[in-house]
């Protein structure tokens, strides 16, 4: 019975992030923690634009917690609202950007160079962008931007790399857009520096 409870409790969670993620897209959403407390549920937001999350008087922050409450049955949520250190590293709030460029025109070797080079100058040790679609003609590519280091592999990489995967809507149809970021403040025991900060661009065609 506990470990159902669990797996309810961790699958709300999921829900209510995805959520967050499309509802509080344009205020640069990052992530959330939910905690029960002895007077109901604190949820505590955390975001670029802070501002865009509570809403005129409070109002766009009220319509969170009536949806957590009426959709998501979530028992009295208290919502608490946090800027994130740098946006530069999240990659949730790094794929967001990209996206939405993409979707205003923006060519995406110019937005991908100019992410990697925002991320690098934040202090991350590595990141990768990885652009998939169609992206100038009826093929389907993949290109990826590299900087810095990366783990690609292993048990570093699914616990220490931070990772986001964003969609962006285009005419020619939906690119897929991924990022990685290597923060600054880890450390491996194999790791190397790596002087040379030049991009690296990689394309690769998608068979179809």
């Amino acid at each position: 019975m506990i470990e159902r409870i669990f797996v309810d409790d961790n699958i709300k969670e999921m829900l209510i992030d995805e959520y967050f993620k499309k509802a509080l897209a344009k205020a640069g959403y990052s992530h959330m923690e939910i905690r029960k407390t002895p007077i109901g549920t604190k949820i505590t937001i955390y975001a670029e634009k802070p501002g865009f999350v509570i809403g005129r008087r409070g109002k766009r922050v009220k319509e969170l917690t009536e949806t957590l409450e009426n959709t998501y049955k979530v028992d009295k949520p208290q919502i608490e609202v946090k800027s994130i250190d740098d946006p530069n590293l999240d990659p949730e709030v790094v794929a967001q950007k990209i996206a939405s460029s993409l979707e205003r025109g923006m060519h995406f070797r110019r937005v991908a160079h100019a992410a990697v080079r925002r991320v690098m100058n934040a202090g991350a040790k590595g990141v990768v962008v990885i652009i998939s679609g169609k992206l100038t003609g009826e093929r389907a590519r993949t290109e990826k931007f590299m900087a810095g280091y990366m783990k690609h592999c292993g048990d570093p990489s699914e616990t220490l790399v931070r990772k986001a995967f964003k969609l962006a809507k285009l005419k020619l149809g939906v690119i897929g857009v991924t990022v990685k970021i290597m923060p600054p403040d880890i450390v491996l025991p194999d790791e190397v520096i790596i002087k040379d900060e030049e991009i690296k661009e990689v394309s690769e065609e998608v068979m179809e």
